[in-house]
């Protein structure tokens, strides 16, 4: 049975529910954080693999992109189920990426901007009243349906403080970009 559905509102409530769950039936999967948010929701991220090799994967930098983290969960999903079952990802072996590769996944890099945009954080809140009193200066922009920053407005996609972490996922979140469809970045070591 699948865990992770791609076709619900994502929220933190929810990531955290597919990260614990996906945890529990593949114990396998290394889930860590890397810091607090400014809320201070834990900003998890999941390494698949124990390989040399180090790949990157983060979504949800912009809240209004809060879709790049069931996708990433489902793809988390997807290959803890094919190493599981010895079979592939694609056209390759599950296992010998699993063993080549540490796949660091941080599918949900702005928790708070997630939740103000699903609609989960308290209308009488701290987080959203000062939100909302950033959101004054961009009357163009629909608030909260519009925001991307974290809950403090800052665009993480422009401001990604090394601070973050202090392993070698710190380096991937400051230093490697890849905008593509779901916002995902790669890093290898060669960066």
């Amino acid at each position: 049975m699948s865990i992770v559905s791609t076709n619900v509102e994502y929220n933190y409530d929810v990531f955290l529910d597919n990260v614990y769950s996906l945890k529990s039936r593949f114990p396998f999967l290394y889930v860590d954080s890397i810091g607090d948010s400014v809320l201070g929701n834990a900003i998890i991220y999941l390494r698949i693999g124990i390989g040399e090799k180090e790949v990157c994967y983060s979504g949800a930098f912009h809240a209004n992109e809060w879709i790049t983290s069931p996708l990433l969960m489902k793809f988390v999903e997807d290959f803890c189920v094919a190493y599981q079952n010895n079979s592939t990802i694609g056209e390759y072996s599950a296992r010998e990426i699993f063993n080549s590769t540490s796949i660091y996944i941080v599918p949900m890099v702005n928790p708070d901007g997630v939740n103000l945009v699903t609609g989960n954080l308290l209308l009488n809140g701290s987080g959203y009243g000062y939100a909302k009193d950033i959101a004054k200066n961009y009357p163009n922009i629909d608030f909260p349906s519009g925001w991307k920053a974290n809950i403090n407005g800052v665009d993480l996609k422009i401001y990604h403080p090394s601070h973050l972490a202090s392993s070698s996922i710190s380096f991937c979140l400051s230093s490697c970009f890849l905008l593509a469809f779901v916002s995902f970045f790669f890093c290898s070591n060669s960066c």
